[in-house]
């Protein structure tokens, strides 16, 4: 996206942001207007009063950051959406659901499902992972029955983040360990050391608790009720195999880049390539979603008109979620093209503090400003690069760092990140549950992951 000079100064750039924010939470909480055109309308009013040129404004600005967003959320929403949906719909939901209460206890079956999430995690991006095991998340909700979608929901959602966060192969902690020179193994290690006590506390303890001061009933997931009794339906394994099957093809294709950086294949080879194509996220979850309707439909006795009609009904059902997570990464787009995230980062990098603190105030700063953790991360490395190159820091000290940078960036998601409102209509919430429950969970994501890392940094 072109970079416009900017007059106005730092102080009126975030005040502008402070007030575009409230204005959005105003129109949706109180005057009760559709979240989509309230993203798009204040977009529009940000952009004006940041001053942006108003040529560049639809077209440069709202239309790029729109689809920019839709191009990565749109393909893995609809097509995770449709293996959740031959899940949900052929009964293997209350298959897995019925299985992991026998096997764990109905007091334990959040916890496994939060473990079952970090796995899967590892390999498979947020957006993804979590469109893929709402299903089973929601079935052994309804299974243990109550009010309890935020025990189960946030148990899973928090595990994803997690990984996307913190674990390589994820673009993020990839991305930062390659700006600060860190070593990427040294980074995965401590990656893995931190991972299960931040989701333990951020992720299943918050959902314990908010799940008791928001008690909530589970939603029909992409417009299916599960109520009446399926015929023949899918037996654990084969669920377990669909399950898989993007992890594995996403993995392949982390293991193939891997190795490629190792020197121990040759990427230029059509081969390689080939498996890659096949591992991207968008093309695992597309072989998964046909997997799912030959396994799941037509060899159980599905009509191929009763199959393009379920497909049909799903992609409607989440069509308000793709929009409305489209137009938060319009009004992020647009606080990114105002330069309020340059300022603001400008006048943090001369604070004095030391690297590591430097490292996650920074990008604390930025994700609150723009909303986006990967530009957060992105531009943080940027300005502290240099800084951390020529600090003469050890292996662990540069690792810690990196992921100090990685905290910062997961920093209270609202309602200029796109992730907010994924998750908020998914789970049907509104916004201001969302703001009390996602918000608070990221933020003690952030700093719970930040203290670890201080105290690793500290020892070693």
């Amino acid at each position: 996206m072109e970079d416009w000079t900017q007059t106005l100064g730092t102080g009126p750039l975030l005040g502008i942001a402070a007030a575009a924010v409230a204005l959005i939470l105003f129109l949706v909480i109180k005057v009760r207007l559709h979240a989509f055109l309230v993203l798009i309308v204040v977009s529009l009013l940000t952009a004006i009063a940041t001053g942006i040129p108003a040529a560049n404004i639809v077209n440069d600005v709202l239309v790029t950051s729109f689809g920019g967003t839709l191009g990565s959320v749109a393909l893995l929403v609809g097509l995770g959406a449709i293996l959740g949906r031959m899940i949900e719909s052929s009964g293997g939901a209350r298959v897995v659901a019925e299985k992991m209460v026998s096997i764990f206890g109905e007091k334990r079956a959040a916890f496994a499902l939060g473990i079952t999430s970090l796995i899967l995690g590892f390999p498979i991006f947020f957006d993804a992972g979590l469109i893929v095991m709402l299903p089973i998340m929601f079935a052994v909700a309804r299974r243990i029955g109550g009010k309890n979608l935020l025990l189960y929901g946030f148990s899973g959602a928090a595990a994803f983040s997690v990984m996307h966060i913190f674990l390589p192969p994820h673009p993020g902690p990839v991305a930062a360990t390659e700006f600060f020179g860190a070593n990427l193994g040294v980074v995965l290690i401590i990656g893995l050391i931190i991972a299960f006590p931040v989701w333990y506390i951020s992720g299943y303890l918050w959902a314990k608790v908010v799940n008791k001061r928001y008690p909530m009933i589970v939603p029909d997931l992409f417009g299916f009720k599960d109520e009446d009794e399926i015929a023949n339906p899918p037996k654990f394994g084969t669920i377990i195999g669909i399950l898989l099957l993007p992890m594995v093809l996403i993995l392949m294709n982390t293991g193939l880049a891997a190795l490629a950086s190792a020197g121990a294949v040759d990427d230029s080879q059509l081969w390689v390539q080939g498996l890659q194509m096949i591992g991207t996220s968008p093309v695992a979850l597309l072989i998964s979603a046909l997997v799912a309707l030959l396994v799941l439909g037509k060899a159980r006795g599905e009509h191929g008109t009763a199959l393009e009609k379920l497909v049909d009904q799903t992609l409607g059902s989440v069509a308000s979620v793709i929009l409305i997570t489209g137009a938060g990464g319009m009004f992020g787009g647009v606080l990114r093209a105002s330069g309020i995230g340059d300022a603001l980062a400008d006048s943090l990098s001369g604070l004095g503090v030391p690297m590591i603190f430097a490292a996650y105030l920074i990008a604390v700063a930025l994700r609150v400003a723009q909303g986006s953790a990967t530009v957060a991360l992105v531009t943080t490395g940027g300005l502290l690069a240099p800084a951390v190159i020529a600090g003469g820091f050890g292996p662990i000290d540069t690792a810690a760092i990196t992921l100090a940078a990685a905290a910062g960036s997961v920093f209270a998601s609202h309602v200029n990140d796109s992730g907010f409102w994924l998750v908020g209509r998914l789970m049907n919430m509104d916004v201001k549950t969302t703001l009390k429950t996602w918000t608070v969970q990221q933020t003690l994501e952030s700093v719970v992951a930040f203290v670890l890392i201080l105290v690793i940094y500290l020892i070693f």
